[in-house]
């Protein structure tokens, strides 16, 4: 892997749009080895079902790091300079946060909401960092949710906002930012060139 190659893709559209896939493919075809970070936990059967047909989609040669709160510092201590990680996904990463911080889902607390916030930008300002420091390509996805209705409950509303605020940070470090739409990447930065 060339210099050119320690980057930032960022990958967001919608849910079941093919934005996971398309990551693994993107990898696949870098041929790098290859460490893929889930956020989510099996909370319920459902959730377990999901990340049992996610880690069908992936190669048995990828390692897999599970890690719901805080990914970045052991990305940065784990994944080998030459390799290929793939963040899966912040959405679920973001909604863990706020789970984590949040004491009262009905009324979440300003001040709760601005420490996963902290916490947010924190963890992410050092995984941005990642792909020059560590000779890395990063791939991070995330779902795109300003797209639709405002959420009726205070928590649906800060959890949206504080997504957008995510996506835009990770988008402006990004090399690359390809929206998936039914399963077809367009490269907004391209476009905007």
């Amino acid at each position: 892997m060339n210099t050119a190659e320690y980057r930032l893709t960022f990958i967001t559209g919608g849910a079941r749009s093919g934005k996971s896939a398309h990551a693994v493919e993107l990898a696949k075809q870098s041929g790098a080895p290859t460490l893929y970070v889930a956020t989510a936990e099996a909370m319920d059967s459902e959730m377990a079902e999901r990340i049992r047909r996610h880690r069908a989609d992936r190669p048995d040669t990828w390692r897999t790091l599970e890690e719901p709160l805080e990914f970045a510092r052991r990305v940065e201590a784990e994944a080998p300079p030459g390799s290929v990680v793939i963040v899966d996904c912040l959405t679920v990463w973001l909604g863990n946060l706020l789970h984590h911080h949040v004491s009262d889902a009905n009324k979440p607390e300003g001040a709760e909401v601005e420490r996963a916030r902290q916490q947010a930008l924190e963890e992410l300002e050092l995984l941005c960092r990642l792909p020059e420091a560590g000779q890395l390509r990063l791939i991070v996805i995330s779902n795109e949710v300003g797209s639709g209705l405002v959420p009726p409950y205070p928590l649906g509303r800060a959890y949206r906002d504080l997504l957008g605020e995510v996506n835009q940070l990770i988008a402006r470090k990004a090399d690359s930012v390809l929206l998936l739409v039914a399963g077809i990447p367009l490269d907004l930065k391209e476009i905007a060139r």
